[in-house]
């Protein structure tokens, strides 16, 4: 069983916003040969394979942590169980559902060795939203402004809110949302140690298809800058 107890920062994370898992997976292969720590099943993924892709990407990667980026709004337990029965090590709830939603995927995430993150996408107040979310116990934050939400107002970005996230919690944040390589890459100065890869970096955010014939490469570049950083935990208070 994979341990996330001791976690060694920054992340990288690949989300496989793809809509086959046949190209799931190819995309999952080049992403750990290029040294990506985490893989994410993507909501497109999800909604196009369900729980099947977690179970394929298991079989496939037996030693990376797999989130499964769900945006639970109702059904927390139930829902968090599943992925967790399917081979998930995370999940995402999202911080507009119900307080006993969260409640509930916690719970799971103590009942079945899930880690559980609290999305803020479409809160009124991110920061806000973040430090209740982490009030009931979920372990990470994704601090993101969604895909629609990015090209009804083309200038909102995560950047814009990221150190008042960071200062807020004192559990670990990813920004999402639209972020150019050099943001992704400087995530972890900011404070925010958990970097998510994906639309439009890697997978076309439009198509939902691998983006780059030259993916493995940019993978590897952008893995390796990332892992340079010499993180210091902002939370840690020792």
């Amino acid at each position: 069983m994979i341990d996330l107890q001791d976690i060694t920062y920054p992340i990288v994370q690949i989300s496989l916003d793809l809509t086959t898992i046949e190209e799931a997976l190819e995309t999952a292969a080049l992403a750990v040969e290029a040294g990506v720590d985490w893989l994410e099943v993507g909501t497109p993924l999800l909604l196009a394979e369900g729980l099947h892709a977690v179970v394929q990407l298991r079989e496939a990667f037996p030693e990376h942590p797999i989130v499964a980026d769900l945006k639970t709004m109702d059904g927390g337990y139930l829902e968090a169980e599943m992925m967790a029965q399917a081979g998930a090590n995370i999940v995402v709830v999202m911080g507009r559902a119900h307080e006993a939603t969260l409640r509930q995927v916690v719970a799971a995430g103590s009942d079945y060795g899930l880690k559980v993150m609290g999305d803020n996408l479409a809160a009124e107040d991110k920061v806000a939203c973040a430090c209740w979310m982490e009030s009931l116990g979920v372990d990470f934050i994704i601090h993101h402004v969604g895909y629609d939400e990015r090209r009804m107002i083309p200038q909102l970005s995560p950047m814009d809110e990221l150190v008042a996230i960071v200062n807020a919690v004192s559990i670990p944040v990813q920004a999402v949302g639209g972020l150019t390589i050099q943001q992704a890459i400087e995530c972890p100065t900011y404070g925010a140690p958990l970097v998510v890869i994906g639309a439009p970096l890697v997978i076309d955010a439009d198509e939902f298809a691998t983006a780059s014939t030259n993916i493995g490469e940019i993978l590897k570049e952008i893995t390796q800058e990332i892992h340079k950083v010499n993180f210091n935990a902002p939370w840690d208070r020792s």
